[in-house]
């Protein structure tokens, strides 16, 4: 892979980790019972997805 598609890919893993972070932040705060859960689990399938590309773009 080369240098700049690495950058990107960084890039992009930063971003989706940056959004997992504010969904987490919105479920805690502003929503109760199974939507709370709902969005707890998608934050965190998020955040695997983001460490599997920041994971692909140090290889």
């Amino acid at each position: 892979m080369d240098p700049m598609t690495k950058m990107w890919l960084s890039l992009i893993a930063v971003l989706i980790m940056g959004l997992s972070v504010f969904l987490i932040t919105f479920a805690r705060s502003r929503t109760k019972g199974w939507l709370r859960g709902v969005l707890s689990v998608l934050a965190f399938v998020i955040m695997l997805i983001g460490i599997l590309g920041g994971a692909a773009s140090i290889m």
